[in-house]
This record gives structure tokens, C-alpha cells and sequence, in this order.
């Protein structure tokens, strides 16, 4: 995007925007002495020496002087470790950065050194059923009996443990045991097809798998054991599965279930009797994989990005102390699966020893209320959601302050996709006044937000408060320049250990090298489009790229094309997604069909079966509409971000070249259909 088209659509968006840059909310003197980060500047100078007045300084004190800066988090935080490292940061390339080197620590002792013993460690809600809570001794114990099972099956460091898990306390005990052991974590929700999660663990060569049964969701039970199944056939390297029995119960309320050759139930586990004594951690370098999740691009299978012990716990710690603000008091909620980032970011925040609330099942059933239902029940202080959960309650009309006691709630984080500023006024008049909105953005690729709260500055609608510490985020131009007031590449200048380590099975890093350092030489492109201002706030505006974000789960187009074009009545197929700040999410499936074949409602609902069932409920298109042609590069490529952009509003001349089109003609029905579109929004 050119300069003057990233303006014209900058004062475009502005202009949907309602009341952006309102002042919503001050901090009070009490909010400032109390803040976390208040006490790390009085600590930096006590012990450093190092002063600073304002954060804007801080912040630019930990980007200039990245080494100092996570070198006196370790100190500061006092992680277990058996080893320290020295240099905090002895080499600074991107992508190859080395952190601390010689270090060895564990990401799950830290995890334990950390929690407080005499609250509850979680506090879990399903869609039916009681609340339940685990203290720490209890965890401690759930998790010890898990990693004894996984190391009598054989499980060692660097083996693949996965799950295929909704979000329950289980979940938490697996990854945690499979941490202490130096094994490697990765998981799907169970709403995930087949399809979806072979694309995913099928890449890693998986040795143990965790699975439940079935499911609920909206007041419907989903049975998955012929997905396990499917799952048990496909994954040769496969040698055992822990299956929990969520779903069939006989009269007398014990578990029932067929158990297939090499499947232990977790029951057993719980209940069994093990060798080995007190859980054990192990010492692993900082740069020891912990899991590997997954960001899918346009081509290929997902990418399986490995994260590391070290680079989770000080990135973890750091963003949930500083910029969540928690302390040990706090009850800290975030809606989310097991599929997406904020579910590993929610477990990390228990590194704060706070408690953690979980939620299994639909954020609108029995009604849209049942979230802040929850958090009058169990007094939830740091509420996480995400800005379509917001938009629902609002077109909803409902009024959770006048039905619930929601006081205790003093922060609100919104993320998965950008809040608009009457997002940001629903919040203040609905939940509370006195509350810190933090709307954030980061990514799986870092499992962290990078641009999110600052309890120190004042909260303006429609904006986020600024950079997280260590993370030199910035808005470049096409001429890989830093811009302010303009719409920009959202990019980080300068590693951070949570980046990625590598992605699993990519000879020579070729594929994490084309992924992010490919528009900008050394410099990381994240694949959003931001705008900061003068005073360092900044409003992400949406995906640069075609990923498709739905609901803070990014899907690869790639694994919808395999399911769509599976049909033999589809010869080709374009997915857009139109989400963008300041307009509802539309996610249009274009389809190329066979000759002879309608586009009839019947085709359509086995076209969203298929997507429903084998890829993910999430990413069902919401609209299908035929069309004569894909857009294609001269290489064979589709052209996905072109369409998008031209979809969006965009000139056409400058969206798209024709001249390096196989088809150029194929792009008429795109500018016409983008013409409704925006005479609709207007």
C-alpha cells in the first residue's frame, strides 16, 4: 500500500470510528503507587541505579538496551533456575537470536515456585455441572501422577505429547506434567475436525496422546471417539493414549467406556499407585522447546511454531505482571480453547501466582449473560475476552452491571480482532466505570500481546496505550520506514525471547524466514496493519495478509481450499476474510463449480458440514457464492490479498496488477461485488 492510499484509508477508518481518542479512563494516584510497574522502576533504581520518570522512558530504556532489560527480569522476578546464563543476550540477529546462554531452568517449577498455597490455584465452570476449584497441593499431586504415567510409557525429553482437550483443569494438569518432564506440549480443542488436527500433529511425530471423549457446546453434546479413532489409525509414531471419560457416565455415575488396545483412562491414572516420589523438573537450556503451535499461511500445512522454556517463562511473567497488572489476589479469566494462544498466555499467567478461571462450553448459552454470571460467582478481578464477545453483547442489548454485582472487576482485556471505540463505551457504561479497558494485540508466532496496557498512562476509546516493554513495535511504510499518524506494517525491530525457536521440520529455517523476515530483511513483519500516534497509543486495524482471524483463531486458506474443493461439483474456491476495525465480519467463500452444477442451498449446507466437521465450526463462510474465475498471479498463485483489499474499499490500481494477472478478467466480478459491499456499510 502507497503512502497516499495508507492515508486515505486511515481517514476512512477514523471516520468509522465512534468518538476515538475520548478519554475514558485516568489512573488515580493510588492506581499509580500500587501499579506493578511502579514497583519495577523503584526497584531499577535502587538496585540499578537506572531512573525513570514516565513509561514511555522505560519503554525506551528496555528497546535500547534489550540485554539489560530481560537480564533484570531474571533477577527481579527471581526465577528457579539450576543454572543462570550469561549474557542475558549474546547475539541480537533476527531471526537466530541467543538468550541466555548456559541457562537451565523448567517452565513448570517456575509455574509451582510461584503459586500461593492457601487460595485455589484454579477455579473451573462447565456448561453443566458444579464449580470446582484445585489448590496448589492438589495440582501438585494431579500433575506428579500424570508425569509418572507419561515416563512409564516411555516418555522423554524432546518427545511429543499432544492433546485433544477442551478447556478444563485436565488440560492444565497434562501440559504442565509434560513440562516438568522436558517433553513437548501441543494441542487442539476437540471442535476441531480430523482433518485440522492431523494437518497440525500428523507434522510432529507425535508419542502419547491425551483425548476426551465428547464435549458440550451450546447445550448439545458432541461425541468425538470416532475422531479419536481416526486419530489413533493416522498417527503412526503413536504408542499410547490417556482417554478421560467427559461424556458416558452408567446410572450409578461411574465412567464407562470401551478402552482400545494401548488406551489408559485417566481415572486409572488419578487413582493409580506410582514409584517415584515428589514431581521432579527437568533442567532443560533456555532454548529447550516447551509446545508448538500452530499459524497457518496460505499455502501448505500449518506452521508448527516451537517456543521455548526460557523465552515463555520471562516473556509470560514479564506481560502478565507488568501489563495484566496481576498480583496474587486476582482471579484472572480469559475465555479461550485450547487451540489459541491465549489459553498457553492464560496458564502462564498463574507465573504472578494468581488464580486462574476456566470456562468449558458457549459464551452464549443458556444466554448471552452466562460470562458475567460467572464472574459475579466466583469474583473475578481481570475479565479476558474478546472484541466479538463485546459486539455480541451489545447487539444483544444486554446490561450486565444492572443484573450482576460486577465491582470487583478492575480490568477488562479485549484481543482476537480489533475493538472499536463503541466497544470500548459498552464496557465503561455496562460493566463498570472504574475498570482499565486493555484491548491488546500479539500473536501465536510470540504466545504474548506486544502492544497492550499501561496502568500508568490514561485510556483513550478506540486506542490501545502503547509497546510492551522489550518489544520495539512500530508502524513501517513500504520503504521500511517508522511512521506516526499513518497506517503502517505492523513489525518488531528487535528480538524478543518468545519468538519462535524454529518451526518443527524446516530445513535451513527457510519457511520461518519467508514467513517474517521476507518484506523486511532482519526485521520482523508481523502481518497486521497498525497506526501509532504521538503520545504512543496505537489502533490495530486488521490483517495486512489473507490469514483468516475468526474469533482470535488463525486458519491457513490452504486447509479450507483441501476441504472445499474436495467436492467433485468445486473446481476452484477464494475465501476472504473481511474483517476490519469499524465494519461487522463478513467471511464470503467464492466458488468455482462444474459445469452443469447449480449452486443450490443444498450444496451450501454440505459445503459448511464438511468445513464444520473437518477444519473448524469457527471458519464456516457466511456467505457461498459462485463465481466463472479465481484471480491468479502470473505464477500460478491466488490472488487472496488483492481480492481482499479491493473488497475492503480499495482503489483498484493500486490494490491489484493487472498486468502480472493470468486471468485479469477474473477481477471484474470482484470490483462490482466490492461495490455492494460498501454502498451496504455506507
Amino acid at each position: 500500500m502507497l503512502h497516499a492510499e495508507r492515508r486515505r484509508f486511515n481517514k476512512a477508518m477514523k471516520g468509522q470510528q465512534n468518538e476515538s481518542g475520548r478519554l475514558l479512563w485516568q489512573p488515580t494516584a493510588p492506581d499509580i503507587e500500587e501499579a506493578n510497574l511502579t514497583h519495577y522502576m523503584r526497584w531499577l533504581e535502587r538496585g540499578k541505579g537506572l531512573s525513570f520518570t514516565t513509561y514511555a522512558e522505560l519503554w525506551r530504556w528496555s528497546v535500547d538496551n534489550p540485554g539489560d532489560f530481560w537480564g533484570s527480569l531474571w533477577d527481579y522476578f527471581e526465577l528457579t533456575a539450576s543454572q543462570t546464563g550469561e549474557p542475558p543476550l549474546a547475539e541480537s540477529s533476527m531471526p537466530g537470536a541467543v538468550w541466555f546462554p548456559g541457562a537451565r531452568l523448567n517452565y513448570a517449577e517456575n509455574i509451582f515456585g510461584k503459586m500461593a498455597a492457601r487460595q485455589p490455584v484454579i477455579i473451573y465452570k462447565g456448561e453443566s455441572g458444579p464449580t470446582i476449584s484445585l489448590n496448589k497441593q492438589e495440582l501438585l499431586e494431579k500433575t506428579r501422577a500424570v508425569a509418572g504415567a507419561l515416563r512409564e510409557m516411555g516418555v522423554q525429553p524432546g518427545d511429543r505429547v499432544v492433546a485433544y482437550l477442551p478447556n478444563i483443569p485436565e488440560a492444565i494438569i497434562a501440559v504442565l506434567a509434560t513440562a516438568a518432564l522436558g517433553a513437548i506440549w501441543s494441542s487442539c480443542p476437540p471442535d476441531f475436525g480430523s482433518r485440522s488436527v492431523l494437518d497440525r500433529f500428523s507434522q510432529i511425530d507425535p508419542k502419547v496422546l491425551l483425548a476426551v471423549d465428547g464435549y458440550d457446546y451450546g447445550g448439545k453434546t458432541y461425541d468425538r471417539r470416532s475422531v479419536i479413532a481416526e486419530l489413533q489409525e493416522a498417527l503412526p509414531t503413536l504408542e499410547k493414549t490417556i482417554l478421560i471419560n467427559n461424556q458416558r457416565k452408567t446410572e450409578n455415575g461411574k465412567q464407562k467406556t470401551k478402552t482400545p488396545q494401548s488406551t489408559i483412562l485417566w481415572e486409572d491414572i488419578m487413582t493409580g499407585e506410582r514409584e517415584g516420589g515428589e514431581l521432579t523438573f527437568y533442567q532443560a537450556p533456555f532454548d529447550h522447546p516447551l509446545w508448538i503451535l500452530y499459524s497457518s499461511g496460505t499455502t501448505g500445512l500449518p506452521k508448527p511454531i516451537v517456543q521455548g522454556h526460557g523465552g515463555i517463562t520471562l516473556e509470560h511473567i514479564k506481560n502478565t505482571t507488568f501489563h495484566n497488572d496481576l498480583r496474587p489476589s486476582d482471579r484472572f479469566f480469559w475465555y479461550s480453547s485450547t487451540g489459541w494462544m491465549m489459553w498457553n498466555y492464560l496458564l502462564g499467567s498463574l507465573l504472578t501466582g494468581c488464580t486462574i478461571v476456566l470456562y468449558n462450553g458457549s459464551p452464549a448459552y443458556p444466554d448471552m449473560n452466562v460470562l458475567w454470571r460467572l464472574a459475579e460467582e466466583v469474583g473475578i478481578t481481570y475479565f479476558g475476552t474478546s472484541a466479538a464477545f463485546i459486539n455480541a453483547c451489545q447487539k444483544a442489548g444486554i446490561q450486565p452491571n444492572e443484573a450482576f454485582d460486577l465491582s470487583r472487576i478492575r480490568a477488562v482485556g479485549s484481543t482476537g480482532s480489533p475493538l472499536t471505540a463503541s466497544g470500548f463505551e459498552w464496557v465503561y457504561e455496562h460493566i463498570n466505570e472504574h475498570l482499565a479497558l486493555e484491548s491488546l494485540s500479539g500473536g501465536t508466532d510470540l504466545c504474548t500481546a506486544f502492544v497492550g496496557g499501561v496502568r500508568l498512562l490514561p485510556l483513550y476509546a478506540g486506542e490501545i496505550q502503547g509497546a510492551g516493554l522489550g518489544a520495539r513495535v512500530l508502524a513501517f511504510n513500504d520503504a521500511g520506514e517508522a511512521v506516526i499518524d499513518e497506517v503502517g506494517e505492523l513489525v518488531i525491530a528487535e528480538p524478543m525471547p518468545s519468538m519462535p525457536l524454529y518451526f518443527w521440520n524446516d530445513p535451513g529455517m527457510a519457511r520461518y524466514k519467508a514467513s517474517y523476515f521476507e518484506m523486511y530483511p532482519g526485521i520482523w513483519r508481523h502481518g497486521d496493519w497498525i497506526e501509532f500516534n504521538e503520545r504512543g497509543g496505537c489502533v490495530i486495524y486488521g490483517r495486512s495478509d489473507s490469514t483468516i482471524n475468526r474469533q482470535g483463531v488463525r486458519m491457513g486458506t490452504s486447509e479450507i481450499y483441501q476441504a472445499v474443493e474436495s467436492f467433485p461439483e468445486v473446481t476452484d474456491s477464494l475465501i476472504i476474510d473481511l474483517e476490519l476495525l469499524g465494519r461487522e465480519s463478513f467471511l464470503p467463500l467464492f466458488i468455482v463449480l462444474a459445469e452443469g452444477v447449480t449452486l443450490d442451498g443444498a450444496l451450501q449446507e454440505r459445503i459448511k458440514g464438511r468445513l464444520r466437521r473437518e477444519v473448524s465450526p469457527r471458519h464456516v463462510p457466511d456467505a457461498i457464492i459462485e463465481i466463472t474465475a479465481v484471480p491468479y498471479t502470473l505464477s500460478g498463485k491466488k490472488m487472496e490479498v488483492p481480492v481482499r483489499r479491493i473488497l475492503l474499499g480499495h482503489d483498484i490500481e493500486k490494490a491489484a496488477n493487472l498486468g502480472a494477472m493470468r486471468n485479469p478478467q477474473a477481477m471484474q466480478f470482484f470490483i462490482d461485488y466490492a461495490a455492494t459491499l460498501n454502498s451496504r456499510d455506507a
